[in-house]
């Protein structure tokens, strides 16, 4: 898994699938003048951990780079944020949120690029009929199930 930050805050998160290499020659690639280094991640870093081993992770507070606020993605993805962990909302739901209930469709395409997966959590976004929809990171849908299944152990931890 990787990410890169930059002086907005996160402006990419690679969900874990590749190997260590060829992670750091894609970022490298994307995001020419990075560098590698953890210390401006540590919170993310932290965060991430706890995700994975199924406890207690607070994303919210994380800086994250987003599209102007007033742009269709800016809202989606904001709008998105909002979805609490151990939820998921429909992409009808979603755009009856953001207060365009005509919107489903172009939010489920915004949702599509979203740069920042976990901390913009567009996993928690699926059909109304309850199946998964699509997702865009490596794994694909069996991968976002896989998420929401943890999140919901989590959510039964916390209770």
């Amino acid at each position: 898994m990787g990410a890169v930050a930059g002086p907005g805050g996160l402006v990419r998160v690679v969900l874990p699938h590749y190997q260590a290499g060829d992670l750091a020659d894609l970022l490298a690639w994307e995001h020419r003048p990075a560098s590698q280094d953890s210390r401006p991640m540590e919170d993310f870093i932290e965060l991430t951990r706890r995700y994975f081993n199924a406890q207690q992770a607070d994303f919210s507070q994380i800086l994250v780079d987003l599209p102007p606020a007033g742009s269709f993605s800016g809202i989606v993805l904001r709008t998105c944020r909002q979805i609490p962990c151990g939820q998921t909302r429909s992409y009808s739901q979603l755009a009856e949120m953001m207060g365009q209930p005509q919107a489903a469709r172009a939010a489920a395409t915004a949702l599509s690029k979203n740069p920042t997966p976990l901390v913009i959590p567009c996993h928690r976004v699926i059909h109304a009929d309850g199946t998964m929809g699509g997702f865009s990171a490596a794994g694909g849908v069996e991968f976002k199930r896989r998420l929401i299944d943890l999140e919901n152990k989590t959510s039964a931890k916390a209770r």
